[in-house]
């Protein structure tokens, strides 16, 4: 059973209805019908990212993910992090208020710097401990390009395949820049020498990300779930 009913949805977010049932039907297709789990969005703020915010890839990529969160936590609310050289702003979008959510959180925001992932991934794990949540996660992490710092990105990642955290990565622009290939190293990090756990995905949404069908987005982004929670599982990483 979703966390959050199809009537309520209807209720509060209409306009997101198709894409509830369609994060409903990739979820059972992949065993996690009825599963919790908390749900991050992490989106880049870097200045390569305007085209994507000016036509509205990241705001689709929201509703999408609050669409997914409306099945695994009951509460209509996701946590979201933007970030470039800095933590740009930590705030979240709620069903009863997406549309345009992504526009005017920007709007407040300033100067669009370079890519640093691992004060975006430091931010989410504050949170999620911050929260006292026992459930596992799963943390959609959008970007345009590597970071600044490989390897304190790495660093994070590995660490943090000790707490019950999924980092499902996608890539916004072309797919055969060199920009992603520490995004292929990172989803690629040998267990059990680097980290406990294969606690990362990476996926590529293309040059226009919102082509991308819901059912395959969701599917991208719920694949690589049901592997990570059965070995988090298995090391006690993950209880519920």
């Amino acid at each position: 059973m979703a966390a959050i009913s199809l009537s309520k949805v209807e209720e509060t977010a209409p306009a997101l209805v198709s894409l509830y049932k369609s994060a409903g039907v990739s979820l059972a297709r992949h065993g996690l019908d009825g599963q919790r789990a908390a749900v991050y969005l992490v989106v880049d703020y870097s200045g390569s990212m305007k085209p994507y915010y000016k036509d509205g890839s990241v705001q689709a990529l929201a509703d999408r993910v609050l669409g997914l969160s409306a099945h695994l936590d009951d509460d209509g609310r996701v946590p979201v992090v933007f970030f470039s050289t800095d933590v740009d702003a930590e705030t979240d979008i709620a069903l009863a208020d997406h549309r345009g959510r992504i526009e005017r959180i920007v709007a407040g925001l300033g100067h669009m710097g370079k890519t640093s992932y691992h004060l975006a991934m430091d931010t989410v794990i504050d949170h999620y401990l911050d929260s006292g949540s026992t459930d596992p996660a799963l943390v959609v992490f959008q970007t345009d390009g590597g970071p600044i710092n490989k390897l304190a990105a790495e660093r994070y990642l590995c660490k943090a395949a000790r707490l019950p955290l999924f980092w499902q990565f996608i890539g916004f622009g072309d797919p055969n820049s060199r920009q992603f290939e520490f995004l292929r190293k990172l989803d690629e990090l040998p267990v059990p020498d680097k980290r406990v756990v294969d606690n990362a995905g990476f996926f590529h949404a293309g040059a226009d990300p919102r082509a991308v069908s819901d059912a395959e987005l969701y599917d991208r982004l719920v694949g690589d779930f049901p592997q990570w929670l059965a070995a988090a599982r298995a090391r006690g990483i993950v209880r519920t």
